[in-house]
């Protein structure tokens, strides 16, 4: 018997600096913010906000994004290695993904030109931790 799942529900990316990466996805993406902790929070509401890890929360239009600041400042992503090897977001059409290389230009991320892969469009990029991002979308 298979688990029958209804969609992607969540997905935490650890990062070495907090600030710096919300400054890349804020930029970005530009998604609400589903839960954080307070910067003058109490005890009480730390310990019922635990789950956050002093991260954020992005509610995404798939699902929630969080950023857990745990990394040290010397480690570093590879898709190489047991784990993530990337994430994709889904975009409306290539417009997106053009505006998006301006985007990327700006903040200074390193990234690909769009490819078209046959079945639909891509552009590769890193976030500032070098995790492997990509956005998509459908030809035509």
């Amino acid at each position: 018997m298979t688990i029958t799942t209804t969609g992607f529900s969540h997905l935490r990316l650890t990062v070495r600096d907090l600030a710096v990466s919300r400054r890349f996805y804020d930029t970005l993406f530009g998604w609400d913010v589903a839960v954080e902790v307070p910067a003058d929070a109490d005890a009480a509401t730390r310990e019922r906000l635990w789950f956050v890890f002093d991260g954020v929360i992005y509610s995404t239009p798939g699902g929630l994004l969080g950023l857990r600041p745990v990394a040290t400042g010397d480690d570093g992503f590879s898709e190489d290695r047991v784990g993530l090897d990337h994430l994709c977001f889904a975009v409306p059409g290539r417009a997106d993904l053009d505006a998006a290389v301006e985007v990327l230009d700006a903040l200074g991320a390193p990234h690909g030109e769009v490819k078209d892969i046959g079945s639909m469009l891509l552009l590769e990029f890193r976030d500032p931790d070098g995790i492997a991002l990509e956005l998509s979308a459908p030809k035509g």
